[in-house]
């Protein structure tokens, strides 16, 4: 379980490393008022944000997933498994914003929320047959 413990703890913190990368080495910076600064931005800078959002978003959804999951008594290691799965596929979805690959950021996207969808059925299924 401590994988999955540890994957809650990545997700958790993909959204402050997306913000890093979009605000990293950055002239002109406005710590007054970050968001309008980030709102001009273009290219990676503005891509990262876009992952950031993304993450906050995607990080409940997961975390639950994974509570629910472990608390239905889903076998552990098939929980870690599909952490692991997330987790991989999230930084592939970050590195692909980053690098404008939308196609395969899209395709990561899915196989994320696809991970974190069976550990919902894997946790509903368990309260049926427990």
């Amino acid at each position: 379980m401590i994988i999955s413990y540890a994957a809650i703890l990545a997700a958790g913190l993909t959204p402050l490393v997306c913000a890093g990368i979009a605000k990293a080495g950055a002239k002109g910076y406005d710590n007054h008022n970050p968001r309008e600064w980030m709102a001009h931005q273009t290219g990676y800078r503005a891509r990262a944000n876009a992952a950031q959002a993304n993450s906050l978003e995607a990080f409940p959804f997961f975390a639950v997933g994974v509570v629910l999951a472990l608390l239905t008594g889903v076998e552990p290691f098939v929980v870690d498994l599909l952490c692991v799965l997330f987790t991989a596929a999230r930084v592939a979805y970050v590195a692909c914003y980053l690098k404008d690959k939308a196609l395969f950021r899209s395709i990561f996207w899915a196989v994320g929320y696809i991970a974190v969808l069976a550990l919902y059925v894997l946790a509903m299924l368990n309260l049926q047959l427990g």
